[in-house]
């Protein structure tokens, strides 16, 4: 693979060369190795000698609040990519082996290129992140207010806990963690009525 031009005097590689500017790259990587994939690639720039291609390594991630069944709250992360991290990289030859040769990378995200020639699909031409997509990453990631999580999901049973419909039974058809609240449909005289209702205010039944 190659990312300059082949027939290419060294003269003209170099100004290909001074002409790439450091571009932010999405990295597939194994499911859960993540922090493995960066940990591994920050020690591979120093040993192969890349350091002024591959800048920086990111695993954007969000603050998130996790409600318990017993209504507690549990802060910590979550990963706005699972299953990605961030590469700004200058995109050359040597670069791109080192991220694409380390361990638990599956590829770039990017455009399949078929071969000319020879047998097989052929490698996947990096695409960069556009700005706007980089700047909407880490906006995301760096949100003051943390995500709040509930383990409940649309179709699940509750039992209210407290407020005028305490000791009522249901079904959630909605869950709304931006606004700390769930819709679920309860029997109030015997037909299905769709009520509001705080995360702390119901109890996910088995």
């Amino acid at each position: 693979m190659s990312f300059a031009h082949d027939n290419a005097s060294e003269p003209e590689q170099q100004q290909e060369r001074q002409k790439l500017v450091a571009r932010w790259y999405a990295v597939q990587v194994a499911s859960g190795c993540e922090k493995r994939v960066k940990n591994n690639l920050e020690q591979r720039i120093q040993t192969l000698d890349v350091a002024d291609r591959v800048l920086q390594i990111q695993i954007p991630k969000t603050p998130t609040v996790k409600v318990r069944k017993d209504g507690s709250r549990q802060q910590g992360e979550e990963k706005v990519f699972p299953g990605y991290v961030l590469v700004k990289m200058i995109m050359d030859d040597d670069a791109w082996l080192v991220v694409k040769n380390t361990p638990n990378v599956i590829n770039f995200v990017g455009s399949e290129q078929k071969r000319a020639y020879g047998r097989g699909r052929g490698h996947v031409k990096p695409l960069p992140l556009s700005p706007s997509e980089v700047e909407r990453i880490f906006r995301q990631a760096e949100q003051p207010e943390p995500l709040v999580k509930i383990d409940m999901e649309v179709g699940d049973k509750i039992l209210v806990l407290s407020g005028p419909f305490k000791d009522f039974e249901g079904e959630v058809v909605e869950v709304s963690s931006e606004r700390n609240k769930l819709r679920a449909l309860l029997s109030i005289f015997g037909r299905d009525t769709p009520v509001e209702l705080e995360f702390n205010q119901v109890e996910k039944q088995n």
